[in-house]
């Protein structure tokens, strides 16, 4: 087998006790200092388990890795089309491609860094009268509660059109980015590093949705069913919304409801349709079902902000129960729990 067949055949893992082995005991142990235990631990193995390897190989292995190290500093201290040039001279075109792309998707360096240390406000007031592609580009880079504000006070159709357009970004090149902070540098005054992040998606705009006050949550959906009921529904199978509690089982809502304020619950059940007030209140007591039916009663003139609000309490304690672990919710058929 060639040396660089060899390379692609083991993992990264095994690439990194190569490099361990031939840094020798002294460098390797400097290494070792900034490693956690459970990543020690792993090197560690795996040096173990290392093959024996020809002195090409290991030269391969060890030029790679000299590679890689050089990509990333460059692209750190000058830019990634400042990268490109210098490491195209270095390395050749086809060689300085493959490095880029490695690099890229490891780095933890990202276009935008001002946005996400910026006040939402700020970022509104600064995109709204842009073009959506250009929002939802922007706001691609932002996080998820920066963005779900800024869309929750954008014109209702123009919410509609920012996250069909989020849905669909996946990566977007240097110089696109590039173009995009030329035509921004004087509205925005800040020139930053560009890479080729991984922007958008559905797993994104689901995290919006997460963020999402029930009133906007529910008219986005509406207006996606009716446009696109495909990007809905693969969002919401990504995401929780109130409408879904009725998916869940009996155990999971009475864990549910026992954290869960009694006048929230009456209020949520208030005005939730029969399929949903007659699962939550089947799982509950007689004595509290008797006691909400009566606060029910002698509820009025609740207004719907106050339903929605009191329904996303119930969502939100839904989703810390299961970032906790203590409940677990079946998302199609790839999450199906079988007992």
């Amino acid at each position: 087998m060639s040396a660089a067949g060899k390379q692609r055949k083991m993992s990264a893992a095994g690439r990194a006790a190569a490099i361990v082995v031939a840094l020798g005991e002294e460098q390797a142990a400097a290494v070792y200092r900034h490693l956690r235990e459970d990543e020690i631990e792993k090197l560690t193995l795996e040096v173990a388990k290392l093959e024996k390897l020809s002195p090409s190989d290991m030269q391969e292995i060890v030029n790679d890795f000299y590679g890689l190290c050089t990509t990333q500093k460059v692209i750190s201290e000058g830019g990634v089309l400042y990268a490109r040039t210098i490491l195209e001279k270095a390395f050749g075109s086809q060689l300085a491609s493959s490095y880029m792309e490695r690099v890229a998707n490891t780095m933890q360096i990202r276009a935008f860094e001002f946005i996400r240390k910026s006040n939402y406000k700020n970022l509104l007031m600064m995109l709204q009268n842009e073009h959506p592609q250009t929002i939802a580009f922007v706001l691609s880079y932002a996080t998820a509660e920066q963005a779900s504000k800024v869309i929750s006070e954008l014109p209702k159709q123009l919410q509609i059109n920012v996250i069909k357009r989020i849905a669909i970004l996946e990566s977007v090149s240097p110089e696109i980015v590039s173009t995009v902070e030329d035509v921004l540098e004087k509205r925005f005054s800040a020139v930053v590093t560009v890479d080729m992040t991984e922007i958008g998606g559905i797993n994104y705009v689901a995290d919006i949705m997460n963020h999402t006050d029930r009133t906007t949550e529910r008219y986005i959906f509406d207006e996606l069913g009716k446009s696109d009921p495909a990007l809905s529904n693969d969002i919401r199978k990504l995401m929780f919304v109130f409408e879904d509690i009725v998916s869940l089982d009996d155990m999971t809502i009475q864990r549910v409801l026992r954290e869960v304020d009694q006048q929230d619950l009456a209020i949520a059940v208030k005005g939730s349709s029969d399929e949903i007030k007659n699962v939550l209140l089947n799982n509950i007591s007689t004595r509290a079902k008797e006691n909400i039916l009566a606060d029910i009663e002698y509820l009025r003139n609740i207004r719907m902000r106050d339903v929605e609000a009191a329904q996303q309490k119930i969502v939100d304690t839904i989703r810390m129960l299961e970032e906790t672990g203590e409940i677990v919710i079946s998302r199609g058929e790839e999450d199906m729990i079988i007992a």
